[in-house]
């Protein structure tokens, strides 16, 4: 794949205008102290309107993205966060624009929330490392811990690491309102009711008290101090949508400010006459204490910082890659798009041209036909096929006519196609965690795993894989059970419920069959170091297991033994054909035993490793992976007979 050619992309591919007199998904406006000016993020730059609408003065032009602009209280200051150096850091410019100056280095990401009462300080939120005596150590990036750093410039201090979100002070700085944050969950859901949603706190500065202010079931978010400290504002879902309120701090009084139906209010700020700032269905909005929402008419006169079409080189950067039953073309996503390569001579065909996603792409076995999942418009995702139209023309990468039709496309979202060995059937998901067959030729599917019994919480975190003679698959299996994963055998025929075969109770993954069929692969982190505050150990080991006890006693051999066994087999290999019995009985399909299974089960790795991925040789004679044993992940190649470790790069 050196020598890929380039292909034309239309990437993003918005109208450049000159001039937007209604530009939308306008983020993260702060209104100034005095409340006369916002400044906004757009397309990834710092924009200054004033509040009255008018024409936005851009603050910030970099390749880089800047967003989450404060005022400092005298006005004079914008602390902002922005990736120029690849992660997220605090950066600091004057309000009237010019050279922003770095304040923070850490690898993590940092947010800013607020300044210091007298500006010498910018608060900031950041995913580094908690304290060594916290029970979410070493766990990064979810539960933010509060820093203070110099304006200056200088060394953050840590002011609390309780995990706190959109912080601000009062007046005197004797008090912080935040909205905590218990655990994982996408910011931007709406609707969410749990045991993690968001309240708000306050935190007394001087004697390190907390207090919790709001207790309704769904989210209470963006919280910030009212001019007298004595009550606050803040977003809440009570309505049905995210809305504004007003709340005392003292409890009791309550009132709801906004009645916004369809879009949720977000990015609230207020100035210190108590005008609010907003966000509503990308547009932004002020609103005075007791008034009515007032829509902010913005001109932003601005030219795209680079083309709407890019030519891209696509040598690099694929997702995932399938090599085709005749081995002469390799099927790969790139950008969401589905591209067909010859394995030599460098000629790629681009497959798939839709504003829609497409991945999990996989060649039937005629090689004809290309199966993947798709996004598309109004019935979300669906498994599609692209069928080579012309019989003359053998190979995508030369074809001229491509068909594209639906295989399965139902109101349900079904993706993660894999065809069977036999090229007869597809296994996927439906609706994220229901894993189904699908008969290419009946056009039915039938359920392998039904719903209830796992737990999908980010693409591509189910798992599953045909065995060789496309009877059995071997899923990844939650069995209802949350915080763990089991390896499960299922017929693929849907007659059986299944069969644990590593009833663990830990995180089992990773299963990849091996020898024909007669093994199985996992990786398991049973025996890895689990810190008490992240959900599985990056400590992992591999496991085999056999399915019948003569590969498993094979296996077993020392190498040495190994190799006289294989050496008499060799020499005898002549005479077993000549012998029409013996012949009968090697062509008789392997039978699968799930008896006795812990019997036949080998660790194949002698050591916790931070492992990423893993493959064994037909035989079962070297285990190659990619593990991290002290610095960067390297290549590793293991004997697991003799437990011989070795490094490749």
């Amino acid at each position: 794949m050196k020598r890929l050619t380039a292909f034309l992309l239309g990437v993003f591919c918005v109208t450049s205008l000159f001039s937007q007199s209604n530009p939308l998904w306008l983020r993260y406006p702060a209104i100034s102290p005095d409340g006369k000016q916002i400044v906004f993020s757009y397309k990834g730059d710092l924009y200054k309107v004033s509040s009255s609408g008018g024409t936005a003065i851009p603050l910030t032009s970099h390749d880089a993205y800047d967003y989450l602009p404060v005022w400092s209280h005298d006005g004079k200051w914008i602390a902002f966060s922005s990736d120029r150096f690849g992660n997220f850091d605090v950066y600091i410019m004057s309000s009237e624009g010019g050279e922003a100056r770095r304040l923070t280095y850490n690898s993590a990401g940092d947010s800013p929330w607020d300044f210091s009462p007298d500006d010498k300080h910018v608060i900031f939120g950041s995913g580094r490392n908690d304290l060594a005596s916290s029970v979410r150590f070493p766990v990064n990036g979810v539960f933010q811990k509060l820093y203070t750093v110099p304006v200056t410039g200088g060394r953050s201090i840590l002011i609390s690491a309780a995990g706190m979100q959109n912080v601000h002070y009062n007046k005197n700085g004797s008090e912080i309102i935040f909205q905590d944050n218990k655990g994982f969950e996408d910011p931007w859901r709406k609707h969410h009711t749990s045991s993690i949603t968001r309240d708000i706190w306050t935190y007394d500065v001087r004697s390190k008290n907390y207090k919790k202010l709001t207790s309704f079931d769904g989210e209470d978010r963006e919280p910030v101090f009212a001019s007298d400290d004595q009550s606050y504002f803040y977003l809440n879902e009570k309505s049905g949508s995210l809305n504004v309120y007003k709340a005392s701090l003292s409890g009791g009084s309550e009132k709801q400010l906004t009645t916004f139906k369809n879009n949720p209010v977000r990015h609230l700020s207020r100035s210190n006459n108590n005008t609010l700032c907003f966000t509503n269905d990308g547009e932004i909005y002020t609103m005075n204490d007791g008034g009515t929402p007032e829509k902010v008419k913005i001109i932003i006169n601005s030219e795209n910082k680079s083309n709407t079409e890019h030519i891209l080189p696509i040598s690099a950067g694929a997702t995932e890659f399938e090599l085709s039953p005749n081995g002469k073309e390799i099927a790969f996503i790139f950008r969401g798009e589905v591209f067909v390569t010859a394995v030599e001579g460098g000629i790629t065909k681009r497959i798939t041209n839709t504003p829609y996603q497409e991945r999990s792409v996989g060649f039937g076995s005629d090689g004809r036909t290309l199966y993947y999942a798709a996004e598309r418009s109004g019935s979300g995702w669906d498994i599609m096929k692209s069928t080579i139209s012309r019989k003359e023309e053998p190979y995508f990468y030369a074809s001229t006519v491509i068909n594209e039709a639906p295989v399965v496309a139902t109101d349900k979202d079904e993706f993660q196609p894999a065809v069977s060995p036999n090229g007869k059937e597809i296994a996927y998901l439906e609706e994220r965690n229901i894993l189904k067959v699908y008969d290419l030729d009946k056009k039915t599917s039938r359920t392998i795993i039904p719903a209830g019994q796992n737990f999908s919480y980010a693409d591509g975190d189910q798992s599953f894989s045909w065995s060789p003679d496309s009877k059995w698959i071997a899923a990844r299996s939650s069995k209802g059970n949350y915080g763990s994963s089991e390896i499960v055998l299922y017929k693929t025929d849907g007659t059986d419920v299944g069969t644990d075969v590593t009833t663990s109770g830990f995180g089992d993954f990773g299963q990849q069959w091996a020898m024909n069929g007669k093994a199985l692969l996992w990786a398991t982190d049973k025996e890895g170091k689990r810190p008490l505050a992240y959900q599985g150990a990056r400590e992992l080991d591999i496991y085999a297991m056999f399915f019948d006890k003569e590969t498993y006693d094979k296996y077993k051999l020392s190498k040495e033994d190994y190799a006289l066994i294989k050496e008499k087999e060799d020499k005898s290999d002549t005479s077993k054909k000549a012998d029409t019995a013996l012949a009968r009985k090697i062509k008789e399909p392997f039978k699968m035993d799930l008896t006795d299974l812990d019997t036949r089960r080998i660790k194949l790795t002698n050591s916790s490793v931070n492992l990423s991925d893993y493959r064994i040789t037909p035989t079962g004679e070297k285990l190659f992976f990619t593990a991290k044993f002290e610095q960067g992940y390297d290549l590793w190649v293991v004997d697991p007979r003799i437990h011989e470790l070795k490094t490749l790069a």
